[in-house]
Parts: structure tokens; C-alpha cells; sequence
């Protein structure tokens, strides 16, 4: 039990509060990527807008 113990030792506060910042942050990329894939599949038949035109309206050259 003590070399358990000894090879997992108790995570600080800081470092559970950084755990809990990276997975947080992990979360909302998740989310992010699932959003783009429902508009993605939301628009899969609109067609899309040709080059030209799009440098066009962006003012290109």
C-alpha cells in the first residue's frame, strides 16, 4: 500500500486546477469541431460560390 502510495503521490491544487484548465479547454474544442461538422453537413447541397466571384466581393485582385 505505501509503494503505491509512494508512486502516486496526491496531486497539488494547482496541478488538479490545471488538470481541470487543459480539459476544460479540450471541451470547447470538442465542441468547436462538432459545430463545424453540423454546419458542414448543414450546407453539404449549397452550392458553392465560384472563385471569381468570392475574390470579387473580398475586393482581390
Amino acid at each position: 500500500m505505501a509503494e503505491a502510495a509512494a508512486r502516486n503521490p496526491i496531486p497539488s491544487l494547482e496541478e488538479l486546477a490545471a488538470e481541470v484548465a487543459r480539459l476544460r479547454e479540450r471541451v470547447e474544442d470538442l465542441e468547436d469541431a462538432r459545430e463545424l461538422d453540423a454546419a458542414i453537413r448543414r450546407n453539404a447541397d449549397t452550392p458553392l460560390i465560384p472563385w471569381e466571384e468570392a475574390r470579387k466581393d473580398l475586393g482581390l485582385p
